[in-house]
Parts: structure tokens; C-alpha cells; sequence
């Protein structure tokens, strides 16, 4: 049964730099070998986040790129802004507003702490169990 793991941010630090709890979960599935789509909302979201995953922690390395060339198939975390067209991978970090489409075995939805992004995680929560998902809460 696949896996949604919903990711309610709280914590101070992630409060600040919600993308900071995405480059911690990356540096797990690397750390796991567990290939890692992560899905953005905008391309400027993209690159923070590709910017963020050198710098974040200054003892890890985490290849990964943007989607978009013929290394994304070997990357072991592929950022993917809106309609960039990408293969299916076992996890996926979804930071959209609508539900990650595809096959995997694990979804990580971030969950910022805004009252609208509150009222949004509901939704996709609904559509993931309604999916046959395995669905829980951690709260950051």
C-alpha cells in the first residue's frame, strides 16, 4: 500500500524557510537510495530550492538537479517546476496544491503554516485516503 506522509510545519526554523524541511527529507530518500521527485510550484520555487540544496547543510552532498536534460533519469533528486515532463520515481515530495499523479510508493506533502495551505492539505489528505493511501500526520 503506498505511503502519504503529510508534513505540518511549526517549528520556527521551517516556519521561516519552509524548504528547508524539503532538503531534509531529500538528504533521508538519499541517504535511503530511494530515487526522489521533488514538485514545485513555480520555477523560481525550482531554483530556490536547487540553490538551498548546496547550502543547506554543509556536511551533506545531494545530487540532484531541475528537470529538464538527459542526466534526470540519474539524478537521484530531480526538481520538476510545473510542465517539466518526467518519469515516475519512488518517492515524491509534493509542494503543489493538487495531489502528485503518478506511481510511487511514498508522497511527502509539505504542509506550510498558513490557515489556506491548512485548508488545501485537507483536501489532498481526502483524495490520497480515497486513493487507497496509507495516510498520517508528523507534525514540524
Amino acid at each position: 500500500m503506498p505511503r502519504a506522509d503529510f508534513y505540518l510545519i511549526d517549528k520556527p526554523r521551517f516556519r521561516e524557510q519552509p524548504l528547508l524541511l524539503v532538503c531534509e527529507l531529500a538528504k533521508k530518500a538519499y541517504g535511503a537510495e530511494m530515487p526522489t521527485l521533488i514538485l514545485t510550484r513555480t520555477l523560481d520555487e525550482a531554483e530556490a530550492l536547487d540553490d538551498l540544496l548546496w547550502s543547506f547543510d554543509a556536511d551533506a552532498f545531494i545530487p540532484h538537479q531541475i528537470a529538464g536534460d538527459e542526466e534526470d533519469e540519474v539524478t537521484a533528486v530531480l526538481i520538476a517546476p510545473p510542465g517539466a515532463q518526467v518519469a515516475d520515481r519512488a518517492m515524491v515530495i509534493n509542494l503543489r496544491e493538487e495531489c502528485a499523479e503518478g506511481v510511487f510508493e511514498s508522497v511527502k506533502e509539505v504542509v506550510a503554516a498558513d490557515p489556506a495551505e491548512r485548508e488545501g492539505s485537507r483536501k489532498r489528505w481526502a483524495e490520497y485516503r480515497r486513493r487507497g493511501f496509507d495516510v498520517r500526520k508528523f507534525d514540524m
